[in-house]
């Protein structure tokens, strides 16, 4: 700006000279006296001069100044700089690069001055589904390597050519070549992480080389897990594309990078999508259908859990009465054990009873055999009536005191092998009684 109006001083300054002595009349050229005329002059030179000779540098923008001689420079701090009346070509740091959606009225929205702004473009996906997609990229451009910048200003001359030419271009064959690599559907099902992948990995290092392959159909399963279907897909017949690799890496096309240009791709993201009319509708029905699915499905499962639930509560009553038996079979089999314990133990008590009992008897049957054979042995020795009275009296009285404290088993059984060597008690008395009125009559008739 001040080239130019240093430049319209100094041609007024040189006209005025050139035309007052022609107009000596004039009143308005006397005020331009000669002194006038040259400081006007003089003016004009050092304000075109000094333009010409330094810029101010904005913030964040890069300048490439191409002086006249032919040697250039590259300057990245912001102040006032020289340029020599060079060509400066300003480039931004970091390029916004936005495709919007318009509204109903057809308007952007605001937008900064500093981002280049245009309308979303409608892209077609592998099943044939258009939809405007607006994409928001950012590319950074390389200030470390002055060489490789210089080389980009020069060859793209300014900032919205290498935008139009350069960025541009390969952000629309990125979107195209993603587009290509799925379905629609495959976007909305949960993909879209890989598109912006996709998106950004082709921006940086260049396009893929996409190979055509035909798709298999995918067996579905309809109903319970052994009844399966195979739904037929026309759309499994149009044409489908894939990357192609080559040892393990995508196979890019050649020379068709910003890397290749000094350029960093920041930020690519897709942040909105407008699907064609026929999409959308085809999107609400299936998102009805998919709603009618899992409520159906969820209907499914909760009758499904119902049942398990009252298989499992007649287990558990089955479980509990089962426990039960049990527990009143484990009681009847110890009432048992123990009867049987206890008939046992019974039965060994009585049978130590009868041996103590037998033991009992078989001494009071030795001391009265001892008691027989000694009152036998004194009637043999004659004794006087009234001493053989006294005996008498007190025998009577010892074994009649003998036969009261005896107490015989209830319960008496016989070995028949020793019947002839022992015998019972009662007989023993019997014996001893008759002895005794035998030895009475003997001393009687004495």
């Amino acid at each position: 700006m001040l080239t130019y109006l240093g430049i319209i001083m100094v041609i007024i300054g040189v006209t005025i000279f050139i035309i007052k002595p022609f107009f000596k009349e004039s009143k308005l050229l006397h005020k331009f006296t000669r002194q006038r005329n040259i400081a006007m002059i003089l003016i004009g030179l050092c304000m075109s001069v000094i333009s010409g000779m330094f810029f101010y540098a904005e913030p964040g923008t890069a300048y490439a100044v191409q002086y006249p001689w032919g040697s250039q420079k590259a300057v990245v701090n912001q102040g006032i700089n020289t340029k020599m009346w060079g060509r400066l070509i300003p480039i931004q740091f970091e390029l916004p690069i936005k495709y919007v959606i318009p509204n109903k009225k057809n308007e952007l929205g605001e937008q900064s001055k500093y981002a280049n702004v245009d309308k979303a473009k409608y892209w077609a996906f592998s099943d044939a589904v258009k939809a405007r997609i607006a994409t928001s990229v950012v590319i950074s451009i390389n200030t470390a390597d002055e060489d490789q910048f210089l080389s980009v200003a020069d060859r793209n001359k300014t900032e919205k050519n290498l935008i139009r030419s350069r960025i541009i271009p390969n952000i629309d064959q990125s979107i195209k070549n993603t587009c290509k690599l799925m379905d629609a559907q495959d976007y909305i099902s949960g993909q879209a992480s890989d598109f912006d992948r996709y998106f950004k990995d082709q921006l940086e290092n260049g396009m893929y080389v996409l190979e055509e392959f035909i798709a298999t159909e995918t067996r579905e399963t309809i109903g319970d897990s052994t009844t399966v279907r195979t739904i037929p897909n026309k759309e499994s017949k149009q044409k489908r594309f894939r990357i192609k690799y080559h040892n393990g890496e995508p196979v890019r096309e050649k020379g068709n990078s910003l890397r290749g240009y000094g350029l960093t791709v920041v930020q690519a993201v897709v942040t909105e999508i407008d699907w064609e009319p026929e999409f959308d509708k085809r999107l609400q029905l299936q998102k009805e259908e998919v709603a009618q699915t899992q409520l159906e499905k969820q209907q499914a499962e909760r009758e499904f859990y119902r049942a398990q639930k009252e298989i499992a509560r007649g287990e558990a009553e089955k479980a509990a009465e089962r426990a039960r038996l049990e527990k009143e079979q484990i009681q009847k089999t110890i009432e048992a054990e123990t009867k049987a314990k206890v008939a046992e133990f019974n039965l060994i008590e009585e049978r130590k009873n009868y041996e103590v009992a037998q033991f009992k008897a078989k001494t009071q049957k030795t001391m009265a055999d001892a008691q027989s054979y000694e009152n036998a042995k004194l009637v043999n020795a004659g004794l006087t009536p009234q001493e053989r009275a006294e005996w008498e009296y007190k025998t009577s009285v010892n074994v009649a005191k003998q036969l009261k404290d005896l107490k015989l088993p209830e319960i008496y059984i016989q070995d028949g092998g020793k019947s002839d060597k022992d015998a019972n008690l009662l007989q023993s008395l019997i014996g001893a009684d008759l002895a005794k009125k035998m030895m009475s009559q003997k001393t009687s008739k004495e």
